[in-house]
């Protein structure tokens, strides 16, 4: 079957069964490196897209069930020349080891500002507590995600 995507601001057309899940059309069939497979059952974060101002797991997600609907990924916030924002605050807060829960942390955690423009520490943490780290990057994360709102605020 043929489905129509809009992902980071571009328009695909890809050929697909429409059960497949997002996160293999992402990878496989538009070669983005953003989000990554993780667990395969929604539960760790790392394939984390945003679609309607919501952070969801791509995973789990059928293709189908995003058809026409404005994907983001991390490559569609910004470069490593110009990075977007909330990527400054992670680049400034040192908030990042090995990389691999990232996409999914700066994900969440937009769509949280966006929607929350003045998020407490607890609503961060609740939101950051569905992506997986091991890297005890944590605190570092949180005050990348306050130090981006507060520049959103001024």
């Amino acid at each position: 079957m043929l489905v129509d995507l809009r992902v980071n601001g571009g328009r695909h057309t890809v050929e697909v069964d429409p059960s497949t899940p997002l996160l293999y059309v992402l990878s496989d069939e538009l070669a983005l490196n953003g989000p990554k497979f993780g667990c395969g059952l929604g539960q760790c974060g790392a394939c984390t897209v945003i679609v309607k101002g919501q952070a969801i797991r791509s995973c789990v997600t059928p293709v189908n069930a995003v058809a026409g609907v404005e994907i983001t990924t991390l490559e569609g916030l910004g470069t490593p020349e110009k990075p977007h924002p909330i990527q400054q605050a992670f680049i400034d807060e040192q908030a990042a080891q090995c990389g691999f829960c990232l996409s999914g942390v700066i994900l969440t955690a937009k769509a949280l500002v966006d929607r929350t423009p003045k998020p407490t520490d607890e609503q961060i943490q609740q939101a950051l507590s569905g992506v997986l780290c091991r890297c005890f990057a944590h605190a570092r994360m949180i005050a990348a995600v306050k130090r981006y709102a507060e520049g959103r605020r001024a």
